[in-house]
């Protein structure tokens, strides 16, 4: 067992929890979350757009977790788990740099999401980085 990946998917489960909120509470978790202002206004107005995009993410992260478990060897062995954590942390990883490239953006996301989305995902990029290189033989 490693307990990087452990944390690694529990991030990831915890992550797709808080989606789950955004899509039961609506708009005001879209706002408080940093969705944008334009997320909001849809799930005010009962639009499935923010529900199904929400839903999207809710499933990746949701997978995502599976991967880092059964990297972790917490739970079974998954198809192409190296491969998979590999795409995972980099995804993770460029995000997390990428979206300080974007703090001033005039994109609807305001500053403050930008960055502590950022700071989140190479929070979760790292611990997925530290667990693959551990387990790296044995994927």
């Amino acid at each position: 067992m490693n307990i990087f990946l452990i944390i690694a998917g529990t991030l990831s489960a915890i992550a797709a929890v808080l989606h789950i909120g955004c899509i039961v509470l609506g708009a005001p978790w879209y706002r408080f979350f940093g969705a944008g202002e334009k997320m909001a206004v849809l799930a005010e107005q009962g639009s499935l757009q923010p529900t199904i995009i929400t839903s999207i993410i809710v499933l990746v992260l949701s997978i995502w977790s599976l991967y880092a478990f059964s990297a972790a060897g917490l739970i079974f062995r998954l198809p192409l788990v190296r491969l998979a954590l590999i795409l995972i942390t980099l995804v993770y990883l460029v995000r997390g740099i990428g979206g300080f490239f974007l703090i001033n953006s005039r994109m609807e996301n305001s500053p403050e999401f930008w960055l502590w989305s950022s700071v989140v995902c190479l929070v979760f990029g790292a611990f997925h980085l530290v667990g693959l290189i551990q387990r790296w033989e044995i994927l």
